[in-house]
């Protein structure tokens, strides 16, 4: 018998329209554009991109749409050869590189209101996990993502702080959905179009993908 090959890596990849101070979320683009994209230059044949979803920047105000998009994605299974991964991207409008972020805190203080208006203090995001002092961190191979993206000639670090505005808000609910189901989960932090340009940050998300199927 030969040995098994590589999993197939279904990514599917979430964003964010605009907030308090940004105008226009460079990742909305990215989201919008990425099949497109990838689809003229290719992708390994091990990854399969799924979805690609814009979300509000709010809270609560994101999650009924989030969570639509992770049910639809479990209610198409994966195979045994098959991991699924939910990969969300968010801007950071004073960032000089991308972030990947480590992990999420199960607390909610939002430094202005969201888009909906909603603008919580200290609170559990999920009053079921215990206090706010309460993490979950992905099970992605961060530094090993990390490594494959600098390889490339990207900018990026890890960060172990999402902030505790939406960004960690969605992070905090995707990991907890992944974690029940079997799935991952990831967070990326991304600087403005105006920092660095949005060809190279398409690149980037290329890269990205690729470094997530190769180590995770």
């Amino acid at each position: 018998m030969g040995s098994e090959g590589p999993k197939r890596v279904t990514i599917h990849v979430t964003g964010f329209k605009k907030f308090q101070g940004v105008a226009w979320n460079p990742t909305e683009t990215i989201v919008n554009n990425l099949k497109t994209f990838v689809g003229r230059r290719g992708l390994l044949d091990s990854i399969n991109l799924g979805s690609c979803t814009v979300l509000e920047a709010a809270g609560d105000g994101a999650l009924d749409v989030l969570y639509k998009t992770m049910e639809a994605g479990l209610a198409n299974g994966n195979s045994s050869c098959e991991q699924v991964i939910w990969l969300h991207l968010g801007a950071n409008s004073r960032a000089l590189k991308f972030a990947i972020e480590r992990q999420a805190v199960n607390e909610a203080t939002f430094c202005c209101p969201d888009e909906l208006g909603w603008q919580p203090q200290q609170l559990p995001i999920v009053k079921d996990d215990g206090g706010t002092s309460q993490t979950r961190v992905t099970s992605c191979s961060v530094e090993g993502i990390e490594q494959f993206l600098k390889e490339k000639g990207f900018n990026v670090t890890i960060s172990n702080d999402a902030g505790r505005f939406v960004c960690n808000y969605v992070y905090y609910h995707s990991l907890r959905f992944a974690q029940e189901r079997g799935h991952k989960s990831l967070f990326v932090h991304f600087p403005l179009f105006s920092t660095i340009k949005e060809e190279t940050q398409m690149l980037f998300v290329e890269a990205l993908l690729e470094a997530i199927a190769s180590t995770c």
